[in-house]
């Protein structure tokens, strides 16, 4: 069975949103997109870039396929990520895409089918869809967490881990931490049963 990856860039106040650049997600008045770009580096972009070469399917919440279907495409066959993605099985979650423009994207109608695609693949890789990926950990589909952590802080913006949206779950680390040069660090957790809790620490 494979298993499901998250590739989430995020900041130490837990916020997610349009890392990528000013007009990427305004909802809710957001006005700090594109705060990324400042961090990265040669040595990032070598993380991100393994990462993407892992990954043998790609699936994606609507709103991130939105943006992803507008861009991926029109790059040409000199960018090595638009060439990975155009090329793999893509699935979004949506209930009202029906007919995916993007070419090699299956519809899912519900996150329950998410499971089935676990035993078809290898290692799925869901990227921002932050919406998507709180519905994952709910339903306890999440295997690996990429955690891309930058060293600023917004104060507002969509968050992760918002109340009430995971199951207890324990990680530990699926490979070592690495700090990049701009002050970056790469994430990796794995799976890890679910937390130990009522362990008096003064007892210790």
């Amino acid at each position: 069975m494979g298993i499901l990856s998250v590739d989430l860039f995020i900041t130490l106040d837990g916020v997610y949103q349009a890392p990528g650049g000013p007009d990427e997600d305004r909802e809710g008045g957001f006005n700090f997109g594109g705060w990324q770009g400042a961090y990265f580096d040669d040595e990032t972009g070598a993380v991100i870039g393994a990462g993407i070469d892992r990954m043998d399917a790609l699936l994606l919440g609507r709103k991130t396929y939105d943006i992803f279907a507008a861009f991926w495409p029109t790059r040409g066959d000199d960018d090595p990520i638009a060439v990975t993605f155009n090329a793999l099985p893509k699935f979004v979650v949506s209930r009202s895409l029906t007919d995916p423009a993007w070419e090699g994207t299956t519809a899912l109608s519900d996150v329950a089918e998410v499971a089935a695609l676990k035993d078809r693949f290898d290692d799925i890789h869901v990227i921002g869809s932050g919406d998507l990926v709180r519905s994952l950990l709910e339903a306890d589909l999440v295997d690996r967490l990429n955690l891309f952590l930058y060293p600023l802080t917004l104060g507002s913006g969509k968050r992760l881990f918002a109340d009430g949206t995971v199951v207890p779950a324990a990680f530990r680390f699926a490979e070592p931490p690495q700090a990049f040069p701009k002050g970056a660090i790469s994430l990796a957790y794995e799976r890890a049963g679910a937390p130990v809790t009522g362990i008096d620490i003064s007892q210790q």
